[in-house]
């Protein structure tokens, strides 16, 4: 697979001092139009110890409008990423639409790594290039470019470049100390290599094989990748939104089984039963919280229900419960200017917690496939691969030790429309009706349709939707209680 970098191609100053010029002219105004067409960019670079990255990453930074450029090193993790899924810091780093994220590292380099050293199964390694590939065709999907470099030095080349900076005493600092273990594995790891490229070497995302031995032809290579590589994309960019429309078309999704008519609406606790366990489920969720804190043992909680359905009065009783000093609520609302920029998932992977603490996201990424859908915010190829994008990133909590809990709140539309009148006549909750309820509510028949294909397609073994019988409040909020302390015990 390397040979063709294997070549010993080289670039003369002169030639080099010719072109660069207008490169650097040609790849800022791509830099530009890019920022005009709202195009997130990402950049990857990786490859062989000592071939050059960082410097190649110094002379994008010179090229590029550095008020569109971010660069991020993944190296040593920090407290905060180990206490959370391994995808977080990545999320993190991705670009606003406009702006280029360089990548000196990334979600490639611990997998080769672990696979190299034997740290990491076969399986193990087919898993984490499967999902790769599964958040590179998500980013794409959502409108990213990503471009990827791998510099390529073969073994003789490579030992000669840690031998020269070690021999300079302004250079020595430049050599990291996994740099020389890593060299006694080299045919290791350009087998493994090999591989990784093989597996994620896709149209949407390919890899662009750089020689890195000379120091001119590879920098001019690589802008000349970049600068094809955005033009190719405003190019394709330029079709007419009717072409983009007939290319993206799916057909009608089928409709689910009615999963909302199973909820036993007609559950009931009276006040006294309702007072005494209500007492009894907080204090043992009060007391399971500090005993998921001391072992590190993160939550993850989402409300979602009908308007009028109770969240925040069930939220209330779970907050009540657990110290605040272990819990933060995120309340989902419109995105901001800052949200829209992004992918729609980024704005809840930013919000997840620590080792040992809770988020409780009042509304969540679920908007996507129910007001979203509804409301024509997203299209339907949008919508409809949301479900797969949601399963993963449910998925990835799950392998990073996070307890998840979903709840949906079910009431009647009998219900909705007593508590809304309610609403209207008590002042202190006026604020809590507003027109955008009542057009939802004329809506309910397809909000139900959305909420059962939700349900159906989205309730996983290691994220399963609770269904909460909502038009008794009490037993609602009974039941939601109930449910965290007994995921908390089996987690625990």
């Amino acid at each position: 697979m390397f040979e063709a970098a294997e070549l010993g191609q080289r670039v003369s100053k002169r030639t080099y001092t010719a072109a660069v010029p207008k490169l650097r002219s040609e790849v800022l105004q791509a830099h530009f139009a890019l920022r005009e067409a709202r195009v997130p960019v990402i950049i990857i670079a990786s490859g062989v110890d000592g071939a050059g990255k960082g410097e190649v990453i110094h002379r994008l930074n010179e090229w590029l409008d550095p008020r569109g450029v971010d660069t991020y090193a993944f190296w040593k993790n920090s407290d905060e990423e180990t206490e959370r899924p391994y995808y977080w810091r990545f999320w993190k780093a991705l670009p606003a639409r406009g702006r280029i994220a360089i990548l000196f590292g990334s979600w490639y380099s611990s997998p080769t790594v672990r696979r190299v050293y034997g740290k990491l199964s076969a399986g193990g390694f087919n898993r984490a290039m499967d999902r790769i590939a599964f958040f590179e065709r998500m980013l794409v999907d959502d409108g990213a470019l990503i471009i990827k470099l791998w510099y390529h030095l073969n073994r003789r080349e490579q030992r000669k470049r840690i031998q020269q900076l070690e021999a300079d005493p302004e250079s020595r600092w430049r050599i990291l100390p996994t740099d020389k273990k890593h060299l006694k594995r080299y045919d290791t790891f350009i087998k493994v290599t090999a591989q990784v490229i093989r597996r994620t070497d896709v149209a949407y995302a390919p890899w662009h094989i750089i020689e890195a031995t000379d120091r001119r032809y590879r920098e001019l290579t690589t802008g000349r990748i970049i600068l094809r590589a955005i033009r190719e994309r405003l190019k394709r960019d330029s079709l007419r939104s009717s072409e983009l429309a007939r290319h993206r078309r799916l057909p009608p999704a089928p409709r689910p089984p009615a999963k909302l008519d199973r909820v036993n609406l007609e559950a009931r606790l009276a006040p006294t039963e309702y007072r005494e366990e209500l007492k009894r489920y907080q204090a043992r969720l009060g007391r399971m919280m500090w005993e998921a804190y001391r072992k590190g043992v993160s939550n993850v909680l989402l409300f979602e229900g009908w308007d009028a359905a109770g969240k925040g009065s069930a939220i209330r009783r779970v907050t009540q419960a657990i110290d605040p000093r272990l819990y933060r609520t995120v309340s989902i609302a419109a995105p901001t200017e800052e949200e829209k920029a992004r992918h729609y998932l980024w704005r809840f992977w930013r919000h997840l917690p620590r080792a040992g603490t809770s988020t409780i996201y009042d509304r969540s990424w679920y908007g996507r496939v129910l007001v979203e859908r509804i409301e024509g915010y997203a299209e339907a190829h949008e919508w409809r691969r949301a479900y797969a994008e949601i399963n993963d990133f449910e998925e990835q909590l799950s392998e990073g030790g996070i307890v998840l809990s979903k709840f949906w709140i079910h009431i009647t539309k009998e219900e909705q429309l007593k508590r809304f009148r309610q609403r209207q006549e008590v002042p202190f909750k006026q604020h809590k009706i507003t027109d955008e309820d009542w057009r939802n509510r004329e809506k309910w028949e397809s909000y139900a349709l959305a909420v059962d294909e939700m349900v159906a397609r989205t309730s996983t073994e290691s994220a399963s939707w609770t269904l909460v019988a909502g038009n008794d409040k009490r037993y609602a909020r009974v039941q939601i209680l109930k449910t965290l302390c007994r995921r908390l015990e089996k987690a625990l």
